[in-house]
Formats: C-alpha cells, structure tokens, sequence
C-alpha cells in the first residue's frame, strides 16, 4: 500500500534551489549518485566486519543508460534502506546518513564514507525530471521499498519488488538533458569524477560476457612507494593524464599525521619554454574528484606539476566544490611545498647527473616557486643551477661573494657582479671576449630569468647583483690606458646623438668597438615593454677599442673617410647587440657600398 508525505524541508522555494545552485556543474550530479552507491557498499562492508550482516564476495556499482525509455540508472549491492530509512535520509533533506551510520556504530569508523551531508541525492534533479528509489535492506525481515518523486516537495513511497539488497537509483533523465543518456558521455563523465572508487563500476554491463569495470579500484597514489615500479608510475602517468611523453621524476606523497594524505606528483616535460604551462594537479577526498588546481591546497607554482592528491581531511562545503576555511589546508599546502622541495634536493644530492639532465625542463618552475613562496625559495636555494660559459652547471649560491657592509656600502662598494648571457646567438661576440680574458658568465636564456634574477638580488642585497654581458666593460677585459680624446670627437661628429662614445683600450685587440647599455635602464625598457607601458630606449653607449688597429687606423685619415669609417663601426658593433632597424640597415649598406668603392679604387 502506497502512501503520501512531504519532503521535509524549511521552505518551498528550497528545492529549485538545491537543483539550481548548490552545484557549480551540472554534471556533478554522476558523482554525487555513485559515490552514495560506494557509501552503501563500505558501510555493508563495516558491518559485516562487525558481525552484523552476511559477507558479500562480489561489491559492484552498475551505471546503465537506456536512450529509448529516457533513464540512467545507478545501481549497487550495499546497505540498502528500509522504508524508515528513506523517509529519514532521502525526504529529510540535510540530514546526513553517514553522519547518523556513523554515529551509530563508532566502531566501524568513518573512513572510506565519503557522503556528509545528504544533499547529494538531489543533485540529480538538476538533470532529471522525476527519480525513482528502489532498495531493499541488508536486514532479512525489511521489505524492499519504492520510492518517487518529481522534486516539487512530494514523494510517494510504498513497498516493491526487489529480490536482492541494495539500492537502484532511476533517473528520468529531462528532455533537454538527453546528453547524459549517451554512453559515451557518461563513460567521460564516470573517468573523471569516479576512476579511484574502491568497488568496480561497471557502464552497460552485458550478461554473460567479460565486462571491464571502467574504473581503478586500486590506485597507485594509495600504495606504498616502496612496492610500486617505475613502469607503474608511468603507466599510471599515461591512463591519469593521457600524455604519452613519460615524465622526469615524480613525488609520491604518503602520510597519517597530522593530516591523512596520499598522492602522485609528476614533473612533465615542459613543450615550450617561452611561458608557463599550466598542469593539472587533480584532488579527491576519500577517491571521489573534488576538483583541478585548487589553490587554497596547491600552491600556485605546483599547478605547473601534473598530479593527484587525495586527502580525506580536507574541509569541504555542502557541495564538494569548494573548501571551506581552515588552518589545516595551510597545513597540506605547505607539507605537500616541503615534499617537492625534499625531492629536488635529494635529486640533486643522490643523482647529479639526472638533475642536470632534467634541469632545462624544470628551472622554470623551480625559479616560479622561488618567486611565488619564499619558503620553497629557501629550502632549495642551494640546489638552483646555472649553466655557464664552458656548459658546466654550478649552483647559483656558488657566485655570491661576501657579503658587503653597511659602511662599505656607504663608500660606495658594491656587491660581487655576476655577467650573464640571455642569448648566446646575440652575444657571441662578448661572449668571446669573456672567453679570451679567462672570464666566466651564466647563461640566463628562461623567459622567467629576467624577473628571477631581480628576486634574487631581492633576497641577497649584500651579496650579489647581476649584470647582462653586454652591460659594461668588465676590469678584466681593460688593458688600462687613458681616455683617447681625439678618437671621442672621431667618432661622436661620426654618429652625433645615436650614442654616448667612450674609448678604452682593451686586451681584444680585433674588436673595434662594444655597444654597452646600463642594465638599470635596460631592465626598465624591458618591463615597461612586457607590461606594454610604452617604449622607453635604454641609453646606448659606444665602447671604442683604442687597442683595436682599424681604429688606430682613423688617425690622420680623411674627414671624410673617417666620418663613414666609424659609422661603420658603429653600426657593426650595434648588430652585435641587437637587431638594426630598417633605417640603421640601409645607413649600414651605405657606409659598407662606399668603404668597399674606397678600397676598391686604391
């Protein structure tokens, strides 16, 4: 005998809202039904460990879709209901049925119950436009028991047929949501919010053939590290994220205190060095996908990882989606920082070698840790690596010289410099020079160099500063000498204002001349041309080598000669830091044409 009741909610406009709002996609609902299906197995499971119900060898959740009657069904062989059952935990809404399991049989503990909240059953409302219950409980005496409901705050529920324990959930799938009667789109849909449940989900299981659960039931993340196998990892790797280029290395997290956490961190190959790609660190609780790269337990700088964590104790709000505020998150979020930090440091330590090898592809990275959390910054500062001049890695910390003090820096001392490259091609010819003198560069050629490299100088003030290979003449490179003032004026009435001339006389004696730009100045027009705040040139100054015989060469020559000789020179010596402008192209054909008739004519 069927009888009528309201669903017991505070307000009537409350349904319209759960279905409309509670969740921030509507294809949540998938997640919500089956993890419910999964709860219903553990707590039968739980009780069978405490004696109080019949073992069952085969645990299984069964998803079928049926495009010609409209409906999607959820099945499983838990705990089922009793109709007292249904009227408490489905028509109460918020009424948490693992909160009351759990309470009532605190031996059974409430792990591996992933629901708390009971509001997860409605979500399928927002696809469907009626749902039927049919579930029979574990206990041999209850009846099985129907349940309706359109979800306008009434039900009907009376007794049925149904021979075995558990519960089948029918949705009547609304004639514009017909996209989650396809198999396909479910399939998609149980991959990603359901591929770590502990029980088999089967899609459209066929009698009497070989079906293939369409989930893992057995996760990697949740094994110990020490009994899992680099193929494992990388297959793992493949079916998680489908990207069939294998990764570095990987960080397999795994702990019981203070916090419950376990999870797989992987270092890709970066594709493209000019920006940050973004990876896909995934989060469950308790193996249900909760969602990618969410920042309040992943810092920003690991979402470049590719990844899965599954932390059973994170706060979560009534729908799943978002976390609620909570020291504790701050607490995974740093654990998981201090476990990528452990790595590259014992990387570094144990393999060099392989560190070296992986390094192109993660500096970006590590360098965006380092600017984004000064507490990554400071655990692997020793192990951030530089490539210099000869292809030899050194840590960075290995070029900071002492540190300079507060009445030395009143006097005017400055910070040990370091020269950097950040285009070999470019700077081929000072690179040469350094060569030549027995000096020594690093090679900073990253998009993310140039901000990393003031953080750096940020952080150690007193003991570094950097300075590109083309900022200024090192001491080094200088043969000593006095200001040439007559091959000044050659050069200034040469090139007028294009830029300020100085002479040195240097130990290259085959360079001519060296444009230098300050790097205070050239890193402001940079910024300013990343921030796209206008163009600001950076003053150019032209190093004149007095050493150099072809300048020697312009004493005594011809006025004319001289003016189209040191433009030459000029302009030689600007392509060797830049690329000239269509203008400084043809004046630089024109002084070459009118050198080589000169010479030609002798």
């Amino acid at each position: 005998m069927e009888k009528q009741g309201n669903i017991k909610i505070s307000s009537e406009n409350m349904m319209p809202i759960i279905k409309k709002w509670l969740y921030s996609e509507k294809d949540i609902f998938l997640r919500e039904i089956v993890a419910n299906a999964v709860d219903a197995i553990t707590k039968h499971q739980k009780l069978v460990g405490l004696g109080e119900a019949v073992a069952e060898e085969n645990y299984r959740v069964d998803v079928r879709t049926d495009e010609k009657a409209g409906t999607l069904t959820v099945e499983d062989n838990g705990v089922g209901m009793t109709e007292e059952e249904v009227e408490k935990y489905i028509t109460q809404i918020a009424f948490s049925g693992a909160a009351d399991f759990v309470a009532k049989y605190e031996k059974a503990n409430g792990d591996g119950i992933i629901g708390h909240f009971g509001l997860g059953f409605y979500s399928a409302y927002m696809v469907s436009e009626n749902i039927e219950i049919f579930t029979k409980s574990y206990r041999e005496d209850a009846p099985a028991v129907h349940w309706e409901s359109d979800g306008n705050s009434t039900y009907t529920i009376g007794d049925c047929e149904k021979p075995a324990r558990g519960t089948k959930i029918v949705m009547h799938i609304a004639p514009e949501e017909k996209e989650f009667l396809k198999e396909a789109t479910i399939r998609t849909l149980l991959h990603k919010y359901c591929a770590f449940m502990p029980y088999p989900i089967y899609l459209n299981a066929k009698e009497g053939e070989e079906n293939k659960p369409v989930n893992t039931t057995e996760p990697l993340y949740d094994k110990q590290p020490k009994d899992c196998t680099e193929e494992e990892y990388k297959t793992f790797y493949r079916e998680t994220f489908s990207d069939f280029n294998e990764p570095l290395f990987w960080i397999h997290l795994n702990m019981e205190y203070p916090f419950r956490l376990k999870g797989i961190l992987y270092f890709p190959k970066v594709r493209k060095q000019v920006e940050l790609e973004r990876g896909q660190v995934k989060l469950y609780c308790n193996r249900v996908y909760i969602a990618d790269n969410i920042k309040e337990v992943i810092p920003e700088f690991l979402m470049l990882l590719n990844g899965v964590i599954d932390c059973p104790d994170i706060p979560l709000n009534v729908s799943r989606s978002f976390l609620q505020n909570d020291s504790e998150v701050q607490k995974i979020a740093k654990h998981i920082t201090k476990k990528v930090a452990d790595k590259l440091i014992a990387l570094y330590k144990d393999d060099k070698e392989k560190y070296e090898a992986c390094w192109s592809d993660i500096a970006t990275f590590v360098k965006f840790g380092c600017i984004k959390n000064d507490d990554f910054y400071n655990k692997i500062k020793d192990v951030i690596i530089y490539k210099n001049l000869n292809g030899e890695y050194r840590p960075l910390t290995g070029y900071f010289g002492e540190a300079v003090s507060e009445a030395d820096a009143k006097e005017g001392k400055e910070p040990q410099a370091v020269y950097y490259v950040s285009d070999e091609s470019k700077q081929a010819q000072y690179i040469s020079m350094f060569k030549e003198a027995g000096l020594d560069a690093i090679v900073c050629d990253t998009f993310i160099d140039p901000h990393f490299i003031s953080y750096i100088e940020y952080k150690n003030p007193t003991q570094v500063r950097f300075l590109r290979i083309d900022a200024d003449i090192a001491e080094a490179l200088k043969a000593g000498g006095e200001e040439d003032k007559e091959l000044a004026e050659i050069f200034t009435k040469a090139i007028g204002d294009k830029a300020k001339v100085k002479t040195e006389k240097l130990k290259n004696t085959s360079v001519p001349a060296v444009v230098n730009v300050s790097e205070f100045m050239r890193r402001m027009s940079e910024m300013n041309e990343f921030y796209r705040m206008g163009e600001t040139p950076a003053e150019v100054t032209l190093v004149v080598n007095t050493a150099c015989a072809a300048v020697e060469a312009l004493r005594g020559a011809e006025e004319e000669a001289q003016k189209t000789a040191a433009e030459q020179i000029y302009y030689t010596a600007l392509m060797n830091y830049r690329q000239l402008t269509p203008e400084e192209l043809e004046r630089f054909t024109a002084t070459s044409v009118a050198l080589l008739e000169k010479y030609l004519r002798k």
